[in-house]
């Protein structure tokens, strides 16, 4: 098993920066990919990145490359989703997942987080 307990989110004006991060326990967290999903009111739950459990891959949805930028300090257990210059349809729950092998399919991970909210006003 795995626990992944998420923060960072909040409140933040368009063009302003957020990160988040979600602190995992259990099992070696540098065996699992990490991935960031999100999902907004009425709307299917949906990838943002996901990154390698080395840390040396990273993949991003085009919604969001060149803004937000996913790593992890395995030493830490942790893994953070740098979010700059955001825009209102960047609001949503935003959660983090672990699975053994790469993937941007939310249904092929094992293992996620409560969320935490992030909501950009314009």
């Amino acid at each position: 098993q795995v626990q992944l307990v998420e923060s960072g989110g909040g409140l933040v004006q368009a063009g302003g920066s957020l990160r988040l991060s979600c602190a995992a326990s259990g099992r070696t967290f540098s065996n699992y990919v990490m991935g960031w999903f999100r999902q907004a009111p009425g709307k299917e739950r949906e990838f943002v990145a996901a990154i390698s459990g080395g840390g040396a891959r990273t993949y991003y949805a085009d919604s969001v490359k060149g803004r937000f930028t996913i790593s992890r300090d395995n030493a830490k257990n942790t893994v953070y989703l740098q979010m700059n210059s955001l825009k209102p349809e960047d609001t949503a729950v935003y959660y983090c997942a672990a699975r053994y092998f790469i993937s941007t399919a939310s249904h092929d991970y094992n293992y996620w987080g409560q969320g935490t909210q992030v909501t950009v006003s314009s």
